[in-house]
C-alpha cells in the first residue's frame, strides 16, 4: 500500500500506466530537436517526426507500413525490411518539410542492437537526415534486405513443406515466395527513392 499523507502526490496517468518516461522525454525536449518517434505493433510499423510545442506535439511528417502496400510491397508489414522502408519513406517526407536533424525517441522500448526501431533509424539516415546514434545498434544490410528470412524459408521448405506453407501463408497468398524477399525489397526501395527522393 503506497504511503499517503500531506506531501503525497498523484503521478501522471501515463506514468502510472507505464506509457511515458517523463525524465527521458524532458531530456529529448531540452535538446531542441524534433523527435523521430517509432512505434511497432504486431502488424505494423509507424514512424513520425514530431516537434513539441506549448499547445502539444505537432507531427511534421509520418509514414505507416500500410502505405507500403500501395507501393507494391507484398511482404509482412512489421518485419525488419518493412521497418527500414517506413523509416526511408518518412525520412524523405521530413526532408521536404525542411528538417535536417532530429533525435530518436524510443519511448518505453529498451534499446537492443539490431532491433526494428533501429531499422527505422537506418532508413531515416539513408534518406539524408542527421540523427545521433551509435554504429553498433544499426542492423546489418543483409538483415535489412530480409536475407535472414529468405534463408530460414529455404531451410524450412527443405525440411518440412507443410510447415513452410503454414508459416509463410500470407506471403504466398500475396504472390511472393519468401526466398525472393531480398530482391522484392530492393524493388520497393528503388520505387521509394524514385518517387519521394527527388
Amino acid at each position: 500500500m503506497p504511503k499517503i499523507g500531506p506531501r503525497w502526490k498523484v503521478q501522471f496517468k501515463r506514468k502510472r500506466e507505464g506509457k511515458t518516461d517523463y525524465r527521458r522525454r524532458l531530456r529529448l525536449l531540452r535538446s531542441g530537436r524534433p523527435r523521430l518517434v517509432t512505434r511497432i505493433s504486431l502488424k505494423h510499423v509507424i514512424a513520425q517526426f514530431v516537434r513539441a510545442t506549448p499547445s502539444g506535439d505537432l507531427t511534421l511528417a509520418s509514414a505507416h507500413s500500410k502505405e507500403l502496400e500501395k507501393l507494391g510491397w507484398k511482404g509482412y508489414t512489421a518485419n525488419t525490411p518493412a521497418a527500414y522502408l517506413v523509416g526511408l519513406l518518412c525520412g524523405y517526407r521530413a526532408l521536404k518539410t525542411g528538417m535536417k536533424e532530429c533525435a530518436l525517441d524510443l519511448g518505453r522500448y529498451n534499446p537492443v542492437s539490431q532491433a526494428k526501431v533501429f531499422a527505422v533509424l537506418k532508413g531515416a539516415l539513408d534518406a539524408g537526415l542527421q540523427i545521433p546514434h551509435g554504429e553498433g545498434v544499426l542492423p546489418s544490410d543483409e538483415r535489412i534486405r530480409g536475407e535472414h528470412i529468405a534463408k530460414y524459408a529455404t531451410k524450412l521448405k527443405e525440411e518440412n513443406e507443410k510447415m513452410y506453407r503454414a508459416r509463410f501463408s500470407a506471403y504466398l497468398q500475396r504472390g511472393l515466395t519468401p526466398e525472393q524477399l531480398p530482391q522484392h525489397f530492393n524493388e520497393i526501395k528503388r520505387a521509394i527513392v524514385t518517387q519521394f527522393g527527388g
